[in-house]
Parts: C-alpha cells; structure tokens; sequence
C-alpha cells in the first residue's frame, strides 16, 4: 500500500466538497494515481478509483468487488457496525443494493415492473400535470428559491404515486427524511442523536402501516412489490422492507432533484445552451445523459474486494475496501472531450452517474423522463435563468447536493 502523508488529499473529507466538488483535484490525482490509496483517520483505508475504465471493470466483477453489508455494504463506513444510515440504528434491515447476485437479482426482478416502459407511459401524463402545476405557481421575474419551487417537489410527487402513499403525507415529510438519511456529515440535516432518533421513529411508522396495509390489501404499487418479495422463498422481513424503501426514497429522489438544481446553475452560466433547448426541445432526449453526467448527483458507491487481485495496476488485498468515485470518472479526458464543460450536444453518451453493471439505477429512466419533462415545460415560458446568489451546498462527500437555489426565472 502507498503510504499516506498529509500532504495527499483525503477524498472521504466532507469539508472537500463545501464549496464545490474538487475536479481539478480528482484530475491531478487521476493522472498520477487513478488507483489511489485514501487514508482515513477512522478507519483502515481505502482504494478511491477515479478513472472511468477502472469502475468499469470493478462493477462488472460483483462477486470479486462485493457490495455486500456483510463486507461493509455500499458506503465507505461500515454498514454492519453503524447501520445503513450511519445513526447506529439496528432495526433497519439490509437493502438489496448491500446485497450481492444472486439474491441481489432476485430483487431486481421483483421491482421491476414498477418501472418498466408501459408503467412509465402512464406515469409520464401525470407527471407532466404535477409539473405544470408546479411551474404556474412560480412567479416569473421575482426570486424563488427553485428547490423547494421544482427540485425537491417534483421527483418526491412522483414517488408518493410510486408507493401510493396515504394523502397526509406530502413531499415535505419526504423531503426531511431523506435529507436526514444521506445527511450524516451535515449538521443541518443530523442536528442531534434525539432529532435524529425522532426523524426515524416517525418514518418507522409510516413504514409499519405501509407494510401491513400492502400484505393485507395488496395493490400495483412499489411499496406492495417490496412487501410481498419472496427471497430465497421465504417472505421480505419487515426490516429488510424498511432498508429498501429508504434506498429507493433515497435513490428515486436525490439524482433527480440534484440533476435537475444543478442543470439550471448551467443553463444561468451558457444561456446559449438553454437557446438550443428552446429552439428545439427535441434535443432533451439525449441532452438529459449530460445534466446527469455533469452534475454526478452520487458521487460515489464503495465496494470491498474478496479476494487478492490486481487494479489499475495496484495490488488490491483481500478485505480492502474500494470505493468508486463516479463524479471523478465522469470527468474522465480518455472518455469526455473536454469534460469539464457542460454540452448538452454531446449525445447519448454513457456516463457513469448512475452506475454500472450488476448495480445500475433501475429508476434511472424515471429519472431523465423527469428531467425531459421539467426543461421541456420550462423552455414553453422561460427565456433564461439569473442566480440571485450562489447556493448553499449538501456537507456531503456522498451527495453533490444543493440546498438551496436562489433564481429568477425571466420570462420569453
């Protein structure tokens, strides 16, 4: 293993990524080391990968590059000695993105249909409805902080239709839940083990009434998917139940959202490229694989090695975690021309946002389907977007998130 000194940056660092995440760094240290040893001051270490052929080859190895929770599961802490959320909380259990093939398939197949293309036709009527909303009720030329407005409300609309959530839970319960789960650096978001411990408690709750309800009255939605599994021939636990619906709060909610904050900040700063949208709204359909792949919304997923083998031209141990930085390796030159630069032109390229291989987003057309429908509805009114002051980001070395994000939206 390389040895670690203070002068070689430490990528798990949240404070790295307050003001912005560091491109220019994860490029210097892609040239020199793509394959780079990351001391940590809490922990053993770990191998970041930074390049994009590297995470490639990682991903399509599950077996050698587990992602199980027995192994540590998906974070770069350790999921079975802290919990999935990192708050010490024992009674959730281990969502299929901890788990590796074949039990991992089994759960893929079993959530499946609640994204395949002929669901999703029906859903995009509505989401178009819920956006259009959206977009009526903001003013146009005065400031309006769009992630509450747009970002936030919209990818959480549609996952209350996903699982088919009572009426008297909006999107703001959403909202505060999944900020709290992927929050755990940010003293916003855990502000206290009590607030935390409430946050989950009432998020348990619902939880316990949604299962009930979905193995008693089960019906076509998400959360009844996830009730009624059968793994291995024996019926989901409700703890397991309780890890994948937070995956998926968190999954379905927090690329979306993010894509679709950080896209606008681009738009402010090329009004150029939002002339090409509004002249031919067309162009969303492969110009959304770049807002995705600019904004890398996960920035990372760790795995752990198996077995003794060998990485970018590194020895990896057996027991070494990895940890796959997709926001380094969608910047990555051998790959993007010019990567650095926001292109909406670039078309249907394949980024890495939302993973590769075994573990790839199965929301991840929901996901653009949204996106296609908030610049398409937004280029019918809007003429361009003026920043009022730059936003406040997530303390995250996870999520590249906004909290915030001050605009005028000009009318035209």
């Amino acid at each position: 293993m390389t040895t670690a000194t203070s002068t070689r940056p430490d990528f798990k660092n949240p404070d790295l990524y307050v003001a912005g995440v560091p491109h220019d760094l994860f490029a210097q240290v892609r040239a020199d080391e793509p394959v780079y040893w990351n001391a940590e001051a809490d922990g053993p270490g770990f191998w970041a990968v930074l390049r994009y052929a590297d995470i490639v080859e990682v991903s399509r190895q599950p077996l050698l590059y587990s992602s199980a929770y027995a192994n540590g599961g998906h974070r770069i802490f350790n999921e079975n000695e802290v919990g999935l959320t990192g708050a010490g909380e024992s009674a959730i259990g281990v969502p299929f993105i901890s788990i590796d093939p074949p039990v991992h398939t089994q759960y893929r197949k079993f959530m499946m249909p609640a994204v395949a293309p002929g669901r999703l036709a029906g859903i995009e009527e509505r989401i178009t409805e819920r956006c259009r909303a959206l977009l009526d009720a903001i003013p146009l030329g005065e400031p309006v902080d769009l992630v509450q407005a747009l970002s936030a409300p919209l990818p959480l609309m549609t996952l209350c239709e996903l699982f088919d959530l009572p009426p008297e839970i909006g999107w703001h319960d959403l909202y505060d839940w999944t900020n709290a789960f992927v929050g755990e650096d940010d003293p916003e978001f855990r502000q206290s083990p009590e607030q935390m411990a409430q946050v989950l408690g009432s998020f348990f709750a619902l939880m316990q009434t949604l299962f009930d309800t979905r193995r008693h009255q089960p019906g076509a939605d998400l959360a009844t998917l996830l009730a009624n599994a059968e793994i291995n021939g024996q019926p989901v636990q409700f703890r397991d139940f309780l890890g994948n619906m937070i995956l998926a709060l968190v999954g379905a909610n927090e690329t979306t959202r993010n894509s679709l904050s950080h896209t606008v900040v681009n738009f402010a700063a090329h009004p150029a490229q939002w002339q090409m949208v509004r002249d031919d709204p067309a162009i969303l359909a492969t110009a959304v694989r770049e807002m995705v792949r600019h904004a890398s919304p996960v920035m990372h997923m760790r795995r752990t090695a198996t077995a003794d083998t060998v990485l970018g031209g590194q020895a990896i141990a057996k027991g070494d975690k990895v940890v796959l930085w997709y926001t380094a390796a969608n910047r990555d030159e051998s790959v993007f021309a010019d990567p650095d630069t926001f292109d909406i032109t670039r078309g249907n390229i394949q980024h890495l946002a939302f993973g590769s291989g075994q573990h790839v987003c199965i929301g991840s057309r929901l996901a653009e389907m949204q996106l296609r429908v908030a610049f398409r509805l937004l280029a019918e009114r809007v003429k361009g977007f003026e920043l009022v002051s730059a936003p406040r980001r997530f303390r995250s070395n996870f999520i590249n998130g906004l909290k915030n994000l001050d605009v005028k939206l000009v009318a035209g």
